[in-house]
């Protein structure tokens, strides 16, 4: 069985709330004595979990200098969903919101930008199987649970997987900041791909082209562009605004 950490008390909490099932251990450090954590280990007693009490600098070196609040999980490793299992994810939801994200090789952007589709209520996040971020610890601690709870699909081709959705009835809104489009300006209801690019280099031509609308978030300051994480965040709850205006 392979193996992965998790770090930190919200993505630990987050596991031990949803995911029960996923966890093998947990390594707590001495130094560390505090309400909080202690009743992270108090749930983690009560189902059954073994517990290690390690020093801090043992932590340390297992999150490789990551932040980890004294406070690590072993678990089952994870693995990202394929394509195949898609189109179920598509007939359980009644109104599809999926994010799918175009080159974003920063963990910490997936991170947030799977906390971020989890708290709008996104079916999955889609991202291509080459040229992006897996799905590690790094991920894990900064989706603080949403990584748990969030379906990651890994596609192989983009373009087609696009194409697919398009025939399944789901409108495709890529983001670029040279259309003259904007996001308020742009009815964003029923079944939804929102399409993000990589910082800097944007959505690929393919990916561009298989969008059904292109829409931009209007910048009024001196700064061309936004993270990532937040374009998406100021753009999943723009929809998440108009569905529950309709």
């Amino acid at each position: 069985m392979s193996q992965d950490w998790i770090f930190g008390i919200h993505a630990i909490e987050g596991a031990i709330e949803r995911q029960p099932e996923t966890l093998l251990k947990l390594w707590v450090a001495r130094e560390r004595q505090d309400q909080r954590l202690a009743d992270v280990v108090a749930d983690a007693q009560s189902m059954g979990l073994a517990i290690e009490w390690v020093a801090k600098k043992t932590l340390d070196e297992k999150s490789k200098g990551a932040v980890n609040q004294g406070v690590m999980a072993e678990i089952k490793a994870a693995k990202a969903l394929n394509e195949n299992k898609l189109a179920e994810l598509l007939e359980r939801a009644q109104q599809p919101l999926l994010l799918v994200l175009d080159g974003v090789t920063d963990p910490h952007n997936l991170g947030a930008c799977l906390r971020t589709a989890d708290a709008a209520g996104a079916t999955a996040v889609i991202v291509p199987k080459n040229n992006s971020a897996s799905l590690n610890a790094t991920v894990r601690k900064v989706a603080c649970g949403a990584a748990e709870t969030v379906p990651l699909v890994e596609v192989t081709n983009l373009a087609r997987t696009l194409r697919s959705l398009k025939e399944q009835g789901v409108w495709i809104v890529g983001t670029a900041g040279e259309t003259d489009k904007t996001l308020y300006g742009t009815r964003l209801t029923g079944p939804m791909a929102l399409v993000m690019g990589a910082e800097g280099k944007g959505l690929r031509r393919l990916t561009r082209e298989h969008c059904d609308e292109l829409v931009a978030i209007p910048m009024a300051g001196l700064v061309s562009s936004l993270n990532v994480s937040v374009a998406t965040g100021v753009c999943l709850f723009e929809i998440v605004r108009q569905r529950q205006n309709v």
